[in-house]
């Protein structure tokens, strides 16, 4: 099956008016397997070379970070009972201290109502991994914890060092264990090897050249490539098989993940209405409605997804089994308002949500 024409003119449309040099779309419904595959324009186009869009290109992810890597994790700790939900976070990692932050919770900093700003540029004023981190974990609060959502980096930053505080391993080890190499996300990692660069697809330019390889996010290049707000790359086909795994929960693909299902319906479940700050939120996901709501009209209530700065995006539906991936390079072309890719997501994801489930329909 092709992908609907509708699904296809936004995204060739996109590339062909200059708002973003390629991307690739997948949605599927019920399976892994996309339903609709999409790919169109380039990988990189600039002076210093053309190198086309393919199924299999690798995307800089950016905050998808958030809950395809540190999500899992801190998730997976939780289910073998080495962290509590609604333990103070402090009690595993002593760092995180001052300021009434012993009274954090993980499941705050989960769902952004830690209290923690939004973002700090560390790698302004700060050289080296560790004095991020520790500068990080020494953030004030700038508001009471659980009384507002705030959506943080910060707080990220803070759960990728806790899971590695508790596991005794970096998050990068941690995210290719406990999420990669189970569900058989072959292309899915922090810091892609030389040898990948052909296939990766190329960000913001810096200097005068672009970013391949090379995560986009300048905090989390300070720290070395590998954090907890960014820095995984990965492909549409591997965002597949992880969505599936949050909305198939008898598949192959699910079991492989060994997420249990009630911790899979508390992340998907509401923790922030009701708080000022215009989020709603469950763990790590938004839910539909949020401020950065990118699912567009017709996705289903009961559907959840995040955003990534460099362009991504993924939705899934857990009630339908539905899932949509639409991986773009916008900053490419550079960061203003003229690249912004905020409709777009919004237009591809409902029309591959509307399409797939007029097919169950029919």
């Amino acid at each position: 099956m092709s992908v609907p024409e509708s699904a296809a003119d936004l995204v060739d449309a996109a590339v062909a008016s200059g708002l973003i040099p390629g991307a690739v779309v997948a949605a599927g419904i019920g399976s892994p397997e996309p339903a609709l595959l999409h790919v169109a324009g380039d990988a990189q186009r600039d002076r210093d070379g053309r190198r086309p869009m393919a199924a299999d290109t690798i995307f800089d992810l950016a905050s998808l970070t958030k809950v395809v890597g540190t999500l899992p994790c801190v998730l997976l700790l939780i289910a073998a009972g080495d962290v509590g939900l609604d333990d103070p976070a402090r009690r595993y990692l002593p760092a995180f201290e001052g300021g009434g932050k012993e009274a954090v919770t993980v499941r705050q900093l989960l769902s952004h109502t830690a209290g923690l700003p939004d973002h700090r540029r560390y790698y302004e004023f700060l050289a080296g991994a560790d004095r991020i981190r520790a500068a990080a974990l020494a953030e004030p609060l700038v508001s009471e914890p659980g009384s507002a959502f705030c959506y943080s980096d910060v707080g990220f930053i803070t759960l990728g060092e806790l899971c590695a505080s508790v596991a005794g391993a970096g998050l990068d080890e941690l995210v290719r264990e406990l999420v990669c190499a189970p569900l058989g996300l072959a292309d899915t990692g922090y810091r892609p090897s030389t040898a990948l660069e052909a296939r990766v697809a190329s960000t913001e330019h810096v200097g005068g050249t672009a970013k391949t390889g090379i995560v986009h996010d300048e905090n989390a290049e300070a720290m070395g490539g590998v954090a907890g707000h960014a820095g995984l790359f990965g492909t549409a086909a591997d965002l597949a098989r992880y969505a599936a795994a949050w909305v198939l929960p008898e598949s192959e693909v699910a079991m492989a993940l060994q997420l249990p299902a009630w911790l899979r319906a508390e992340a998907l479940r509401g923790q922030t209405d009701g708080l000022p700050g215009g989020g709603r939120r469950g763990l790590g996901w938004g839910l539909r409605h949020d401020r950065w709501d990118n699912m567009g009209d017709g996705w289903p209530a009961t559907g959840a997804g995040h955003t990534g700065f460099t362009g991504t995006s993924l939705s899934i539906d857990p009630a339908s089994g539905l899932w949509t991936v639409l991986l773009t390079n916008a900053v490419h072309f550079g960061r203003g308002p003229e690249h912004s890719v905020v409709s777009l997501r919004k237009q591809v994801h409902a029309a591959t949500a509307a399409t797939l489930l007029d097919i169950v329909v029919q």
